[in-house]
């Protein structure tokens, strides 16, 4: 999953999300910021019963002090698979770095190449590059 910094410098750089069920989103500046939730029909919550095996609760809705949030006011952290997406025509290819730290490099069709820690973080990169010029 990408950080929240480079999450927000994509939102920050005009790439526009449309939720959808199984997207992750963080709500920055209510207290939820170490929060990462993801967009689902059904909330289940994980419940410890004394002497037996936990159990997984299904419910409709979950109480909170946050009700709802417009989208815009969240923070969509968008998976590999969506970055990859969003380079369109642009992506030429993803590697694995060389060197001792590794990592992963996504090459542009422009001949630019760009690193990161793991490969969701390294399409980010690429796509703010592709943003940019």
């Amino acid at each position: 999953m990408i950080s929240v910094e480079l999450a927000i410098a994509l939102r920050d750089a005009g790439v526009a999300w449309r939720p959808e069920r199984g997207d992750a989103f963080m709500v920055p500046d209510r207290d939820l910021d170490d929060q990462v939730f993801v967009l689902s029909d059904m909330v289940i919550d994980l419940q410890d019963v004394p002497g037996g095996p936990p159990i997984l609760a299904f419910n409709g809705t979950t109480e909170w002090a946050l009700d709802s949030l417009e989208a815009n006011d969240a923070v969509w952290l968008p998976r590999e698979d969506q970055l990859r997406d969003l380079l369109g025509d642009a992506f030429a290819s993803l590697e694995r770095a060389d060197g001792p730290v590794g990592g992963y490099v996504v090459a542009l069709a422009d001949g630019s190449r760009h690193v990161d820690v793991d490969a969701a973080s390294a399409y980010a990169r690429a796509l703010l590059a592709a943003r940019s010029s």
